[in-house]
């Protein structure tokens, strides 16, 4: 047999508590529309402002971005590995949006030969191709990506120090 619920002596019972009902208030008809009115218009203006504001930031991080891409160079190194064998290393190109994997295996592809993506000493990321083709894929990039300039694209010979015979 179930036990009734106790009753306290105030008449409400104890497993559920007073909900406060909501208030009605009634405001006058202009006072309503003098009200909104004001706010949307604040609220337009500030809407305004602020994308004004961030139309600008956004046009200033695009110059900035586009600058950054006119100004990053290109470079293409001849390193000579043993006595008679060169490696080319091209540095640079991840500044204009390019995915050095995709270039690497493009590289490789069009000149036959080995091509990969290594690090370098200072952290950033360069493509290794085998073989002396530094004339060759000067002429490839300045063909292939019209939007890098060709003034951006330098080629420096480089040759490996000797190991100290002690």
């Amino acid at each position: 047999m179930a036990e009734a619920p106790t009753v306290p002596e105030g008449g409400a019972t104890a497993t559920a508590p007073a909900v406060p009902q909501a208030r009605k208030v009634v405001y006058c008809g202009e006072a309503v529309t003098s009200a909104l009115s004001t706010l949307s218009v604040d609220a337009q203006k500030r809407a305004a402002k602020d994308a004004s504001k961030k139309a600008a930031k956004a046009e200033a991080a695009e110059a900035r971005e586009l600058e950054k891409k006119m100004s990053a160079k290109v470079l293409i190194k001849r390193v000579e590995r043993n006595k008679r064998k060169y490696v080319t290393a091209i540095s640079g190109l991840e500044a204009h949006g390019l995915d050095l994997k995709k270039v690497a295996k493009d590289f490789g592809k069009r000149f036959a030969t080995g091509s990969s993506v290594t690090k370098t000493a200072s952290g950033s990321d360069e493509i290794v191709v085998q073989g002396d083709l530094s004339d060759e894929i000067y002429d490839w990039i300045t063909e292939t990506y019209q939007d890098i300039p060709e003034e951006n694209v330098d080629c420096i010979e480089d040759k490996k120090k000797k190991a100290p015979t002690a």
